[in-house]
């Protein structure tokens, strides 16, 4: 794309400035040579992309362990939804009514705000053909945008990072967590993963692994070692509860041995410095409840108003595996996602950012139609996903599923919706870019921005 020529300079002088001033660290030559190689090839690259600072920016927030989509966006009108839930299921009482027949359970005050605000679209039957229940399996085809028998071994992120974003900076993607979600899997290795910046550090899949560390590996973690305690603003339990967390790929994506370097590097000295004092440029403007999921959301509404360059951030959210003894666990998990999604809208309200950033939310599937004997649901399909901007095309889109028994298939709800349809409206409308080079085949877009 053409750039403008004062738009290349302030880009080379942050470059230069976010990798270059890593370099004051004292590290190992072969990082400091990475470095060197990495804002070299920048520096050399034909073209510049937007950045997070000139342009849209994504934020994928992630309901990780399989949310109930049936007691969130609930069918209170439906005999058959009552029929199937003599227990969990939700009276007209207990929702805040989207229309006659449609309620956002009632610990979602947040969205509903947002919904009568026109900054929520809410998004039915989502799914994909041959649904897998596995926790792993199904968060992999959605991270990867693969059908259900095939394995693709780079994220649907990482191809529109490769398609898209060439010669863009490292911070083109910001995970905040301990691991790399495999969405981000490319080719060229882009994005960071980072749970507080005032604890920047290796990131390493063993750290809990007794005895045994490389010298090299005992230097970086004295070097970038966190203090006592500090990991509590950005949240470090990794799980809000639950029995499952942030379900993701690998920390190091396969490559080459430069690749590994260029991912160490990052991960463990992309301008530690930096990054903290971006993320204290500004801050918070908004009242965020106590949680992981709200500390997330508030370091990436300072990192948007301190003018990170970053197109995609990447937050978690766990504990939606909700076997036994669903309804405080899904109450408790709601109002943290609709208190803190709001908190962060206001947040970036204030700032003046919140028309450049959409939020969508994803889990991996849906839960089964009936209650189980253990006051809970089983893995199942077809679930709702939300998307949050001031620049969204609020309401009610696709069809919600039959929830007739001779409708269902194994118990499931029937999706209307392939979610790759929703990625390719977002990758098409929000991000501006063609949706097939990354989703590897043209998809009908659903446009809601």
């Amino acid at each position: 794309m053409n750039t403008d020529p004062s738009l290349k300079t302030r880009r080379e002088f942050l470059r230069t400035t976010m990798l270059g001033s890593a370099l004051s660290w004292t590290v190992p030559a072969f990082l400091a040579n990475t470095f060197s190689a990495l804002q070299a090839n920048a520096a050399d690259s034909a073209t510049q992309v937007a950045t997070g600072q000139d342009s849209t920016i994504l934020v994928i927030l992630q309901m990780a362990g399989g949310n109930d989509g049936l007691n969130t966006v609930v069918p209170f009108a439906n005999d058959h939804y009552h029929r199937a839930r003599p227990k969990l299921g939700l009276s007209a009482k207990e929702v805040l009514k989207l229309n006659d027949g449609l309620g956002l359970h009632e610990s979602l005050a947040g969205f509903k705000e947002l919904y009568d605000g026109g900054n929520l679209a809410v998004i039915q039957g989502i799914g994909y053909p041959n649904p897998n229940r596995s926790h792993f399996r199904s968060t992999e085809i959605w991270q990867t945008a693969s059908d259900s028998e095939r394995f693709e071994k780079y994220g649907w992120l990482g191809r529109y990072f490769d398609n898209a974003c060439p010669g863009a900076d490292p911070t083109v993607g910001v995970n905040i967590g301990r691991q790399m979600p495999q969405a981000f899997a490319a080719k060229t290795p882009k994005g960071i993963s980072l749970e507080n910046p005032e604890g920047y550090r290796f990131i390493s899949s063993d750290s809990n692994r007794q005895g045994g560390m490389s010298t090299s590996e005992e230097s970086y973690r004295k070097m970038n070692e966190r203090e006592e305690g500090m990991m509590a603003e950005a949240g470090s339990d990794g799980n809000s509860g639950g029995s499952i967390g942030s379900i993701s790929g690998g920390i190091v994506h396969s490559g080459s041995p430069l690749d590994f370097l260029e991912r160490t590097a990052l991960d463990a000295q992309v301008s530690s410095d930096k990054i903290r004092a971006i993320s204290k440029r500004v801050d918070n403007q908004a009242s965020y409840p106590q949680g992981q999921l709200a500390n997330s959301l508030k370091l990436v509404a300072r990192l948007i108003g301190g003018g990170l360059p970053t197109r995609v951030y990447y937050v978690s959210q766990g504990g939606y595996d909700t076997h036994t003894n669903q309804a405080n666990t899904q109450q408790r998990l709601l109002k943290e996602l609709g208190d803190s999604v709001k908190a962060f809208t206001d947040d970036l309200r204030v700032q003046g950012n919140l028309p450049r950033v959409l939020v969508m939310t994803f889990s991996e599937f849906g839960r089964r139609v009936a209650e189980n004997a253990n006051s809970g649901t089983d893995h199942g399909a077809a679930a709702p996903m939300f998307i949050v901007g001031s620049k969204v095309k609020a309401g009610l889109f696709g069809q919600y599923p039959s929830l007739a028994p001779t409708d269902l298939v194994n118990g499931d709800m029937k999706y209307n919706v392939d979610f790759r349809s929703v990625y390719a409206g977002i990758l098409e409308g929000w991000l501006k870019t063609s949706s097939a080079p990354v989703l590897g085949r043209q998809f009908p877009p659903l446009i809601c921005v």
